[in-house]
């Protein structure tokens, strides 16, 4: 399960909402503190770019599906995908649609067509690409 941004956000409220015991001073209050900022720099990268990086990459799933005519491997139909939850939704039924496809490549040996599925992982990779912070 990948958690959406509205999970993380709540999760990390939680954390620091719940009442200190003797037990969670000192190193470990630390360590809790710096997680819970870590979780909360990563999700602002998330909700900055996220949302585009998905449509960009529903658009290039579709393409990748559509250009690839000699597998029958259906592109589900374009929802009205306008809220984020409606994206994340088409971008699984995307994603899915590209595994049988690129199944069908690799069992009959499509070398190119698998090339090309590969340079859309990377790209679809480095789309949604978080960077964390330097080491103090």
């Amino acid at each position: 399960m990948t958690p959406t941004l509205p999970e993380i956000l709540r999760g990390n409220f939680m954390s620091l909402a719940q009442p200190q015991t003797p037990d969670m001073a000192g190193d470990f209050m630390t360590s809790r503190i710096g997680v819970i900022a870590l979780l909360n720099l990563l999700a602002a990268q998330d909700a900055e770019r996220g949302t585009a990086a998905i449509v960009a990459e529903n658009a290039a799933i579709e393409s990748m599906l559509q250009a690839s005519t000699t597998y029958a491997v259906v592109c589900p139909d374009p929802a009205n995908a306008i809220t984020p939850a409606a994206i994340d939704a088409r971008n699984a039924a995307l994603r899915r649609a590209l595994i049988v496809l690129h199944t069908a490549v690799e069992s009959l040996g499509d070398n190119d067509t698998d090339r090309r599925i590969l340079a859309l992982y990377a790209l679809m990779a480095a789309g949604r690409r978080l960077e964390l912070p330097p080491l103090p």
